[in-house]
């Protein structure tokens, strides 16, 4: 089952999320619209007064490349992620950089003093204590419970878990793309600029990094795709989705439904939870 949806009144305020097939009731009645595709929560069209809210709780099971969310409330797991990070790419990036600016140092100031040891810290300067864990207990609850190893499910089994009912099992895969880049021009291997970039970041009303839905007439991906775009001046665009690139995807077969937020999103139907 899809995770639960978040939902809130006319007056946004937050009530307790609901089953996929209640959301899907109210809005065929039109007593509710989409207010955000992900994570998916609808808004009502009418204020719920004094509305009777079930404390819910973030579990989280931090991950150096993947990062385990879920919502629990009480001894229910109603909604689940997994965030994977972009570490890799930022340490890859900053790499090129240095390697990039180092190479025109050389070229241009080539007989400058090194500026490296230049950074200084204040006297009596101590870092940040940090705390961390095991995961054994982790591990131990998703053993005790029969659980299938996942991260979205290692966070629902975090601290003190005496049982667990798992009612989903579509977590929502959010990976992290960032915002762009201010790099204008591309270099080559040797450090020398060989392509730039145009200052104009939207094309025909879209903007790289939005999620759209592309219905393809005919060609080789021809159907129904969801999925992260690249725009083009051209207006033939590219798409990231959950099963890879499609391409070309031409601008007037494409619906916005979510605006760039720097991440990427899709379902996963890969776990199956016996509960």
């Amino acid at each position: 089952m899809s995770n639960f949806v978040f939902v809130i009144d006319t007056n946004k305020q937050p009530l307790d999320p609901i089953l996929p097939g209640q959301a899907r009731r109210l809005l065929k009645s039109g007593k509710a619209a989409v207010w955000r595709r992900y994570p998916f929560a609808i808004i009502l069209k009418h204020v719920v007064s004094d509305p009777k809210i079930e404390p819910i709780q973030l579990k989280i099971d931090p991950g150096s490349k993947t990062t385990g969310l879920v919502l629990v409330q009480g001894n229910k797991a109603i909604w689940g992620a997994e965030l994977t990070h972009r570490g890799q790419q930022i340490k890859n990036d900053l790499e090129s950089r240095r390697a990039i600016r180092r190479n025109r140092r050389n070229r241009n100031t080539r007989y400058r003093q090194p500026r490296f040891l230049n950074r200084t810290r204040p006297d009596g300067w101590l870092a940040l204590p940090v705390e961390t864990g095991t995961g054994g207990r982790t591990k131990y609850n998703r053993v005790r419970l029969s659980l299938p190893k996942a991260h979205w499910l290692d966070a629902a089994c975090v601290g003190i878990v005496e049982n667990l009912h798992i009612l989903t099992s579509q977590p929502l895969l959010i990976a992290a793309k960032g915002w762009g880049n201010r790099q204008m021009s591309t270099p080559n291997k040797y450090g020398f600029p060989t392509k730039h970039r145009t200052r104009c970041k939207a094309f025909f009303g879209f903007q790289t990094g939005e999620m759209v839905r592309a219905i393809l007439p005919k060609g080789k991906f021809a159907g129904t795709h969801i999925g992260r775009l690249t725009v083009r001046e051209s207006g033939v665009f590219e798409m990231r989705t959950a099963h890879g690139k499609v391409s070309p995807v031409r601008h007037k077969y494409c619906k916005s439904i979510h605006r760039n937020d720097g991440y990427m999103y899709a379902f996963s139907t890969n776990e199956r939870v016996n509960q």
